[in-house]
């Protein structure tokens, strides 16, 4: 199959029909995953603290420093979600904690070893995002490098994607000019490729953003993704609006469906596409008929909650609407780095 390019990825959004773009994916997506398995986890997303000076217009969740609302969580509250997790036969938490002006390396290294001491390898911690990992650095007053390996030797073995949005200069300015440049996000993402993190990509739309800013954030992520070799999958969602200075309104799941095809067919160095169920409820199976090939139940988002997402974690009733759609749902561990050229821990 010849490589797509930015104009053809461009011309699909702009005119292709959504049923063409449905069969061309699912025909990558085969390939990937036969059978018509589905693949999925059962994760937690832990905000660790909601206290951020990111300022994004398009957040819901956090407060300023001084605002009564603001929290840290202790290590006790952070154990508790996390048997929680286990309990419902979870393996994977994300921990998320924005820019926090008061945490430096140190409250992080002790977080990550105490996680580590406590359940071993039966849990796989993601997170921070690059954005975040770059203001820990800047924070601390040390460099990127000295902090990824302080983060690593402390348990912490995967970078994810999040933070990325739309990766435009444009588009950052408007939602999140104090969230750094596209160029420092992929200085986050080189360095911990180089040290041996899991990484994974992501996307957001719904902002307004035209369908250029979408194929030019999807170039950057193949162009990289070609030098390092290093994102384990591609993960799209929405931006959800309630509650946020942004406002505005959710975009279709049909706008949704097409952006996940052709995410598929133009990250062609990515070799897992997940659906967000997160956002996208159990519209999500749709996604899994349009190239998505694994997905997340997540058991908590509190940032997307805030911005009017209702959790579904009912995992049975979400595994019985994917095979109601003829999908297989496989449940995985978290993936090993090994598959994707990256030595373990």
């Amino acid at each position: 199959m010849t490589r797509l390019s930015e104009k053809e990825a461009t011309e699909f959004f702009y005119h292709a029909p959504l049923s063409e773009l449905q069969k061309e994916a699912a025909k990558v997506r085969a390939d990937i995953s036969p059978q018509g398995q589905a693949t999925y986890i059962i994760m937690r997303i832990i905000s660790v603290t909601n206290i951020c000076v990111a300022d994004c217009k398009y957040c819901a969740f956090y407060r300023r420093p001084g605002e009564k609302e603001g929290y840290v969580l202790s290590l006790s509250e952070i154990f508790e979600k996390t048997d929680a997790l286990l309990s419902k036969g979870g393996s994977l938490v994300a921990m998320e904690g924005g820019f926090n002006p008061v945490l430096k390396i140190d409250h992080y290294e002790n977080l990550f070893s105490a996680i580590r001491k406590r359940y071993g390898d039966k849990i796989e911690i993601y997170g921070p995002t690059s954005v975040e990992v770059l203001f820990i650095a800047r924070n601390s007053k040390i460099s990127l490098e000295e902090t990824l390996k302080r983060l690593k030797n402390a348990g912490l073995c995967w970078i994810p994607g999040g933070g990325a949005e739309i990766l435009t200069k444009e588009w950052r300015h408007k939602l999140s000019p104090k969230k750094y440049s596209v160029e420092q996000y992929f200085e986050v993402m080189t360095a911990a490729h180089h040290l041996g993190f899991g990484t994974t990509s992501t996307m957001v739309i719904g902002f307004g953003e035209p369908y250029e800013a979408r194929v030019e954030h999807l170039q950057h992520l193949r162009e990289h993704q070609d030098k390092t070799n290093g994102f384990a999958s591609f993960l799209l969602w929405t931006y959800q609006s309630q509650n946020t200075a942004l406002g505005g309104t959710v975009t279709s799941n049909e706008d949704y469906l097409r952006t996940v095809a052709i995410s598929r067919l133009y990250l062609d160095n990515i070799k897992r596409v997940r659906a967000s169920f997160l956002t996208q409820g159990i519209g999500g199976v749709e996604a899994l008929l349009h190239g998505a090939d694994d997905f997340d139940i997540a058991l908590e988002d509190q940032v997307t909650q805030k911005a009017g997402v209702i959790i579904e974690d009912n995992v049975e009733m979400i595994l019985t609407a994917v095979k109601n759609a003829g999908m297989t749902p496989v449940k995985r561990k978290p993936w090993q780095r090994r598959e994707y050229g990256i030595s373990n821990r």
